[in-house]
Parts: structure tokens; sequence; C-alpha cells
């Protein structure tokens, strides 16, 4: 493997995992929540994961895997591959708790000053914390693996991933600063909570020096374009729409479809 194209894939990932700092820095420096910016860009970073997803990365998948199995095995291998990603993706949101779901969307209103303490909230902020890091963990392993595969390719999924963390980052700082009135406690647990995302991108880098091969790399890229699917309908579109701005979420989806068809077509 190409040390630079490794390099770059891995600073991708972790410009996209450390983005929850983005939402916890929203969270305790803004007084009120953007709710049109956050349901356009959730909706545009769905738009540009699943386009990129169905167009791009599953036939790219395909055509490694058909070039290492042959057409039939090749074929099914790659729609096995892309439903794996999305079983083992719902799999671990089925197994987070519903009451600590890191994508119940907070409102940066729902900061009081430092009066309004509750210790009982740090339970919630630190459960928000490790759900969240369970949740980017999968999330790291697929945008290094698409940013491996193609750098020009994996520029726009980091910055996808980027923006839906950024309401995970509020998520986290919300009840972290409402336990603890520290700004720099919310800031600093949200924060870390993003670097399970590098974290998968190592364990990825590892997973393919290892196992490395044309048959491992396309199962990897269809089973990466099965997991940005299920985000992208599981949480972005939804995440969206409960900043009660279901019209702008379509059009973010729209314009991220665009963006990306013509970025590809650019590209080729």
């Amino acid at each position: 493997m190409d040390t630079s194209a490794v390099l770059i894939a891995f600073a991708l990932t972790a410009i996209a995992g450390l983005s929850t700092g983005v939402g916890s820095a929203i969270a305790v420096l803004a007084n009120t929540t953007n709710k049109k910016f956050l349901s356009l860009a959730l909706g545009f970073s769905a738009g540009v994961m699943m386009y990129v997803s169905f167009v791009e990365i599953f036939f790219e998948a395909k055509k490694s895997l058909v070039a290492s199995l042959g057409e039939g095995t090749g074929g099914w291998a790659t729609v096995a591959a892309f439903f794996a990603g999305i079983i083992v993706i719902g799999l671990i949101d089925r197994f987070v708790p519903e009451r600590e779901n890191p994508h119940e969307m907070h409102l940066v209103e729902e900061i009081c000053e430092t009066g309004c303490r509750d210790p009982r909230l740090m339970r919630l902020g630190l459960l928000s914390a490790g759900a969240i890091a369970i949740h980017n963990f999968p999330e790291g392993i697929a945008t290094f693996m698409a940013a491996l595969a193609d750098p020009a390719l994996g520029t726009p999924i980091a910055i996808a991933i980027a923006i839906h963390n950024i309401p995970e980052g509020i998520a986290v700082a919300v009840p972290i600063f409402y336990a603890t009135g520290s700004r720099r406690k919310a800031f600093g647990y949200s924060f870390l909570s993003g670097l399970s995302e590098p974290v998968g991108a190592l364990l990825g880098f590892v997973l393919l020096r290892i196992y490395f091969s044309g048959a491992v790399m396309g199962a990897s890229l269809a089973a990466v374009a099965g997991i940005m699917v299920f985000i992208s309908l599981d949480e972005l579109l939804p995440a969206a729409r409960e900043y009660g701005q279901p019209h702008l979420a379509i059009y973010g989806l729209v314009a991220g479809m665009a963006v990306m068809a013509m970025s590809l077509l650019m590209l080729h």
C-alpha cells in the first residue's frame, strides 16, 4: 500500500471524527441553535453518502470482487458484503440503549448557567459519549477504506461524516455542561468521543496489511457502502427532520447528490 495514500486516508478520518469538537464548541459558545443550517447540512451529508455509495463505491467493490472471484460469485459476494455492512451497523445501533441514543437531538438552548447544575446528568453525558464512540468506530473504518481506495472520493465522504458528527458533539456537550457547569469538560468529553473514528481507521489499516487482496478490498468497500446507506437513512435524515425543517432536509439531500454527481463526473 502507498504510504502517502494511507496517511491521507488516516488524516481525513481523523478530521471527520474530531469534528464532534465542532459540535461541542457550538454548544458551549453559541446562544442559539441554527436549526435551518443543521437540517440543510445533515440532509446534504445524507445525499453525498447515499449517492456515492450506490453510484461509485458499490460498483468499485463489484469490479474488484468480480476480478478476483469471477462474474457470478463476485456479484453475489458484493451484495452479501453490502448487506453485511448494514447488519453490522444496525446491530451496533440496536444494542445502544434507547435512552442514551446518541442521535437524539439536543439544542444549544438546553444549556443553562452554572446555577442550573444537575449532577445526575453526568451519567447521561458519559453514556452518550460512549454510545457515540461505539457508533463512530465502524464509521472510521468506512471513511478510511473509502479514502484509501480513492482520496478524491474519500474527501467528500469525510466532509459528510464530519457534518454528521456536529450534532453528536452537541448531544454529549449539553448534558455534561448541565451536570458540571464546566464548558471545558463539556468540550473535552465531546471531543474525545470522536477519537474512535481514527482508532477505527487504524484497525482497518492493520487488517488490510494482514489480509490485503483484491477480494478483501472489494468486500470492504461493499460493506462501507452498506454502512453509509444505513447511516444516511437511520441517522442523518431523521436527525435533519427532528430539527423541524423537513423540506430543507430534502433540499439538502438533493443538493448533496447533485454536488457528488458533478464532482464524480469531473473526476472521470
